[in-house]
């Protein structure tokens, strides 16, 4: 038995297989689990902790403006934090402002691309140097450039810290001296089996909590002289908590990191520049 076709529905077709295929094409890499915990109770409770930190794209109010050309220059450390200072450094801010700006159809000029001249250009508008930033503006894809943009870190520190827990190794001792004194053999091995139960159980929380706070400046490329800045600052808050019972012990603990906490900072600052100043 033959089957026909319709030759007007063969367009159609070819059409359909060829959007099929470019979406699959187009799809998003899927990666696998190999952790020996994936699916377990414990294994969806640190997924889920890792999810409210992960990584969000802004929605930039007017993305669909294209803005002017802008260098992103490394910003300064404020902060005297050891923890802080051993993990950052004003590159990985710069880097950030580089991704948030250009999401939010900024012009960037890639620090990579200016070479040599990278050391020259910070130290012009570092030091306010009109005269030496306008020699620069003459060379390449500078020329280009109408602002001089940098985000400083200016506080980061732990500001608070709480912690409370409850040992029933105390009460237990207490159950098991009752039942000794009951004066029954029965009671003696009530107490021991209460006091055992009870000394086992131990439960604890933990947390700190740290403030951070960033400066924007915008600059202007060609006079050096400071076109506007702002300020923000976020909690970041970490916690722990521990519960044990009868030997059975579960624990979980988590929190926003530093560098999630700096690249929300940035996002928020380019989300200002992008809404004023663009």
């Amino acid at each position: 038995m033959r089957h026909c076709v319709n030759i007007r529905s063969i367009p159609l077709l070819v059409g359909l297989t060829a959007i099929a295929g470019s979406a699959a094409v187009l799809a998003q890499p899927q990666f696998g689990n190999p952790s020996p915990t994936a699916g377990t109770e414990t294994s969806q409770k640190a997924n889920q902790a890792a999810d409210q930190a992960a990584y969000r794209p802004v929605e930039y109010v007017n993305a669909r403006k294209k803005g002017p050309a802008l260098v992103v220059i490394p910003g300064e450390i404020k902060s005297n934090n050891a923890t802080f200072i051993a993990q950052f450094k004003p590159n990985n801010i710069a880097d950030f402002g580089e991704i948030e700006l250009s999401s939010a159809n900024f012009q960037v000029l890639e620090r990579s691309n200016l070479g040599p001249l990278m050391r020259e250009f910070e130290l012009a508008y570092n030091l306010g140097d009109p005269d030496q930033a306008r020699k620069l503006l003459r060379i390449g894809k500078l020329k280009t450039t109408k602002y001089v943009v940098k985000f400083d870190i200016l506080k980061a520190e732990q500001i608070a810290a709480a912690q409370q827990g409850f040992d029933g190794r105390a009460l237990g001792n207490i159950a098991g001296a009752l039942g000794a004194f009951s004066g029954s053999w029965g009671g003696a091995r009530a107490g021991a089996v209460g006091s055992a139960a009870l000394g086992s159980v131990q439960t604890g929380e933990a947390t700190t909590v740290w403030l951070i706070g960033m400066r924007y400046k915008i600059i202007d490329a060609e006079t050096t002289d400071q076109v506007a800045q702002g300020y923000t600052e976020e909690k970041m808050e970490i916690g722990a908590t521990k519960q044990a019972a009868l030997g059975v012990h579960q624990s979980q603990q988590g929190g926003v990191g530093l560098d999630t906490m700096v690249q929300r900072l940035v996002q928020k600052s380019v989300w200002e520049i992008d809404s004023k100043y663009k």
